[in-house]
């Protein structure tokens, strides 16, 4: 049983939990995941690890109730217990030798976004943090990107945050005023990664993006989690998550993932 340090609310959608996990967190990088698995009745619940301590042998993740068994993570409180968790699972994120780096987040795709920026901040990268949500009531871990981040950008949907528009428009204007960057790192929705690999191809950097299909084991065995990088098929669990973003069908995968929504049934709600 690994034992729940903190469950704190961070938005009406979104918890994080503070997990006693000694082994995963002496080994975690950044953009390697677990899989969580509440009870012997639970589903495998895929979660990239937020932040981590080796020293104090915790490590974070991030849960945004969606369907029943996040729901169910959701309503976990300081001092309970999950079944098991499982890693870290899939590649650490390589940066390079990158030094001039554009981080962007995407609504819960913040809680990824940030452990590279992180890592990128420590190593002594200039790092362009750019966070986008639908509104301001949905920011999460402000304080915390504010902290690591050479120039920090929040937008919204709605301009609640102050800054209106999309990720993408924030990203066009800092090109705009002469920013050079090395890599850009996307994480978020999907047609939001496939909009900033757009631009950044139209300008010639190199853009890395965290893939979520739909994954099930973890370890490549299912080959649910198959997506179509450079023309071959990939895994995302074994292979990525992170992958060149100019390479990825995200047309295919995004038509795998809608698939799965529209025909899942989740058997754990007919068991109620």
């Amino acid at each position: 049983m690994v034992e729940i340090l903190e469950a704190r609310v961070l938005n009406p959608q979104i918890t994080l939990l503070k997990l006693k996990a000694e082994r995963i967190a002496k080994k975690v990088q950044p953009g390697q995941f677990v899989i969580l698995h509440q009870d012997e009745k639970a589903e495998r619940i895929p979660l990239t690890i937020a932040d981590s301590d080796p020293q104090e042998g915790t490590i974070t993740v991030i849960v945004q109730a969606a369907g029943e068994s996040t729901k169910r993570l959701c309503a976990l409180k300081t001092g309970d217990s999950i079944r098991d968790v499982v890693g870290p699972l899939g590649q650490a994120t390589d940066f390079g030798e990158a030094q001039n780096i554009c981080v962007i987040g995407g609504g819960v795709g913040c809680a990824i976004a940030y452990p590279s920026a992180k890592a990128c901040h420590q190593r002594g990268a200039h790092v362009d943090l750019i966070a986008g949500f639908k509104n301001e009531s949905l920011v999460i871990l402000k304080e915390e990107m504010a902290a690591i981040a050479d120039e920090f950008t929040l937008i919204s949907d709605d301009g609640s945050t102050g800054k209106q528009g999309f990720v993408t428009d924030a990203l066009k204007e800092k090109l705009e005023q002469g920013k050079k960057y090395d890599l850009v790192i996307a994480i978020g929705p999907i047609i939001m990664m496939k909009m900033v690999c757009k631009v950044t191809e139209a300008a010639g950097i190199k853009t890395l993006v965290s893939l979520n299909p739909i994954m099930i084991d973890g370890t490549g065995m299912c080959g649910g989690c198959r997506v179509t990088v450079g023309g071959k098929v990939k895994f995302a669990c074994v292979d990525g998550p992170d992958f060149d973003g100019h390479q990825v069908d995200f047309d295919e995968l995004m038509q795998r993932n809608r698939t799965y929504m529209e025909d899942h049934r989740c058997h754990l709600e007919e068991a109620k």
